[in-house]
């Protein structure tokens, strides 16, 4: 009977921490440890937006938040939900991680520049202010 009631409280523990967290398996830890804080700019405007790149969820995709504040800077991008990074080093936003809204290719120095579509020009930098 020990037994029993040990297994329900197991199972009522896990289900309890599955569903405050979201149903995502993986730890805070883990995903603060992958993350990192980019500044987007179009066209050298000085109006800028804030661009997180989460967890990775498989090879080469990763989680991406956008301040909706960016939409100003390309409409439809603050929809973007992933990160996907190519083995060139290209990288591609996109709602469902698949069909990019804007790919960026390695810029000169630390960071990235839009190529694809082609306006608004877009300059993705590490953001060191995190």
């Amino acid at each position: 009977m020990k037994l029993v009631a040990g297994l329900v409280a197991s199972v009522a523990l896990f289900g309890g921490a599955h569903f405050l967290y979201g149903g995502e398996s993986r730890s805070l830890a883990v995903e603060t440890a992958s993350s990192s804080t980019y500044r987007l700019t179009a066209n050298g405007d000085e109006a800028a937006c804030a661009i997180h790149r989460g967890a990775e969820v498989s090879d080469g995709l990763s989680l991406l938040s956008v301040a909706p504040n960016c939409r100003k800077l390309m409409p439809g991008i603050e929809r973007a939900k992933f990160w996907r990074e190519q083995a060139d080093g290209t990288v591609a936003f996109s709602t469902n991680g698949i069909d990019p809204i804007v790919t960026f290719s390695v810029a000169d120095g630390d960071g990235y520049e839009s190529y694809a579509p082609t306006a608004p020009l877009l300059a993705l930098n590490n953001d060191s202010n995190n």
